[in-house]
C-alpha cells in the first residue's frame, strides 16, 4: 500500500485541476451541442459539490493526495458531470444530440473497471477509493434514470432512487449498514442497470421494448436488494452487533455497489 502522505500532488491541487477539466468539458459541450445556461449552472454546481465532498472525505481519511486509481475515478466523475449537465438542459427545455449523452455515459461506465484494476496494480486500494467509485456509479445511474424516465418510462426513476432510499432507511435501521459478502450475481445486476439505462437512452429500440428492458432490470435490482436485506437481517439475528461493522472488505448494498478495491 502506498503512503499518500508522500505523494507530491495534494488533494486540493488535484481537485482544482478536476474543476478546470469539468469547466473545459462544459465548454466543449456548449460549442458542440449548444449546452444551455441550465446545463452550465448544473455542471458548475456539480463540480463545486464534488470538490467539497471529496475534499472533506479525503481529509477525514487522512489522505493528503489522491492515488492513481482515485484520479481515474475523478476523470469518470467529470464525465458524469457532463451527463448531468446535459440531462439538466433537457429538464430545462433545451435539446441536445442524445448520441453525446450516450457517448459520455458509455465511456464513464466502461472505465468503471479500470480504476479498480489500477488500484490493485499500484497497491493503492483504499476505503476512500472504493466509496468514491461506488458514489460515482450510483450518481450516474440516478442521472440516467431521470433521462430514461422522461423518454421511456417513469419506472426508471425507481432504479436511480433505490440506493439512496436504502441509505435513508439505514439511518433508521443501522443493521442495514452492515457489510455484505461478495456475490457475483449482485455485481452483474449492478452493472446491468447502467447498461440498460444507456441502451434505453440511445433510443435505438422502440419504446415498448425499451420499457420491457427497464422493468426487467428493475425487477433484477429488487431481487438483488431483497436478497441482500435478507442476508443482513439473518446476520443480525445470528450475530447481534456484527452487522453494524464497516470493514473495507465486503460489498455495500446499493445500485452501482462494488467490491472494495
Amino acid at each position: 500500500m502506498l503512503d499518500y502522505s508522500t505523494a507530491p500532488a495534494r488533494v486540493d491541487h488535484q481537485l482544482a485541476a478536476a474543476a478546470v477539466a469539468q469547466v473545459a468539458l462544459l465548454g466543449a459541450l456548449a460549442y458542440e451541442v449548444g449546452l444551455g445556461p441550465v446545463g452550465w449552472l448544473t455542471g458548475v454546481a456539480y463540480a463545486l459539490g464534488l470538490a467539497a465532498l471529496l475534499g472533506g472525505a479525503a481529509r477525514r481519511a487522512g489522505a493528503t493526495a489522491l492515488g492513481p486509481a482515485d484520479v481515474v475515478t475523478l476523470a469518470r466523475a467529470s464525465l458524469v458531470g457532463g451527463v448531468t449537465a446535459l440531462v439538466a438542459d433537457r429538464l430545462g427545455g433545451d435539446g441536445y444530440p442524445v448520441a453525446t449523452l450516450v457517448l459520455l455515459s458509455s465511456v464513464a461506465l466502461a472505465l468503471d473497471g479500470v480504476d479498480g484494476w489500477v488500484a490493485r496494480r499500484t497497491r493503492t486500494v483504499s476505503a476512500l477509493g472504493a466509496r468514491f467509485d461506488m458514489e460515482v456509479d450510483a450518481f450516474l445511474v440516478l442521472v440516467l434514470s431521470v433521462h430514461v424516465a422522461l423518454l421511456v418510462t417513469p419506472c426508471a426513476l425507481v432504479i436511480g432512487a433505490m440506493r439512496y432510499g436504502f441509505v435513508v432507511a439505514s439511518w433508521m435501521l443501522p443493521w442495514l449498514s452492515g457489510a455484505l459478502p461478495t456475490r457475483c450475481s449482485a455485481k452483474v445486476v449492478a452493472a446491468l442497470q447502467g447498461v440498460v439505462l444507456i441502451v434505453a437512452s440511445a433510443q435505438l429500440i422502440a419504446n415498448p421494448a425499451a420499457s420491457v428492458l427497464v422493468v426487467a432490470a428493475l425487477a433484477a435490482l429488487l431481487w438483488s436488494f431483497g436478497k441482500s436485506v435478507t442476508w443482513l437481517w439473518r446476520a443480525r439475528l445470528i450475530r447481534p452487533g456484527t452487522a453494524d461493522r464497516h470493514p473495507v472488505e465486503g460489498r455495500r448494498i446499493g445500485a452501482g455497489s462494488v467490491t472494495a478495491r
